[in-house]
């Protein structure tokens, strides 16, 4: 029984062409080594005449286009026949798109979105509630780097269905910031201190111009809306130096920023209660002058 099966494993094997199937291994090698050469020429060529998401691309066409005509040549010379491979793949193919069909959405969108450009590779966009920067844009997702360096991939569906921000899209932005001041506060000094602070900052761009509105009449403040703009990639130095040298400036100067009180008014005049802390003394005198005053 042993030699039996012993004799047909031995048949079985030296019944496979060896040479072929070598030479088949042999192309596919040589097709992802190629590929993988050819995509980087293309990937240096285009590094200064195109976006890092084109080239990104166009590398990967270059790579499958160059890695499928070596697999095809590699199944001809392992014996098998081109024309029943096509067809094959054709009806896997068909068979796979009934089963997928929201990887198939996904590509779809996918391509809508290489067409369309919202974003690039590099951008900072926010869908939803996330935020980060654009590391990859494939066929099926789109992955991000949150600022707390997070990995998040999102459905090229769910992109082109949701309201995307590309807060990186323009070589500007503009920070608002609101601040409250006292109701008893020169508003208009408060203004042009604002104004001064955004000359003297090196992230603040004179052109567009800084400019400060008064934006409301709060429960305990005038509120204040100071917007400057500055370069891009200074949005979080600039916000965040401007908030310290606001509160700076204002303790320096004397001007109170409010903070949430209640007050008691009554009168004709509006004005306050007198409000006195009376000891144990003082409460015993009150007491007699009450008893006098009744009898």
């Amino acid at each position: 029984m042993f030699e039996a099966i012993e004799a047909t494993v031995i048949q079985v094997i030296n019944g496979i062409a060896w040479g072929q199937w070598l030479s088949a291994a042999f192309l596919l090698l040589l097709g992802v080594v190629l590929g993988t050469l050819a995509a980087r020429s293309v990937g240096s060529l285009l590094e200064t005449r195109t976006t890092r998401h084109h080239q990104v691309m166009i590398r990967r066409l270059f790579f499958y286009l160059v890695f499928v005509l070596f697999a095809m040549a590699a199944l001809r010379e392992a014996g098998f026949s081109l024309e029943v491979v096509l067809g094959a793949a054709g009806i896997l193919t068909v068979a796979i798109g009934f089963a997928s069909q929201t990887s198939a959405s996904n590509i779809i969108s996918g391509l809508f979105l290489v067409i369309e450009k919202p974003f690039e590779i590099g951008d900072f966009i926010e869908v939803d509630a996330t935020i980060g920067e654009v590391i990859a844009i494939d066929l099926l997702s789109v992955k991000l780097r949150t600022p707390d360096n997070l990995y998040v991939r999102i459905p090229n569906e769910t992109l082109i269905k949701t309201r995307v921000v590309n807060r990186s899209r323009f070589p500007i932005r503009r920070i608002d910031l609101t601040i409250g001041i006292a109701y008893a506060e020169d508003v208009e000094r408060v203004s042009q201190l604002f104004l001064e602070l955004a000359g003297e900052s090196a992230v603040c761009l004179e052109e567009p111009k800084p400019f400060v509105l008064v934006t409301g009449f709060g429960a305990s403040s005038v509120d204040l809306q100071f917007s400057f703009w500055v370069p891009k990639d200074k949005f979080l130095e600039g916000r965040g130096g401007m908030m310290i040298a606001i509160k700076k400036t204002l303790d320096k100067q004397g001007i109170e920023i409010p903070f949430p009180h209640t007050s008691i008014y009554a009168g004709s005049h509006s004005e306050p209660f007198r409000v006195q802390l009376m000891g144990p003394e003082k409460q015993k005198d009150k007491d007699s002058s009450d008893v006098d005053r009744n009898d």
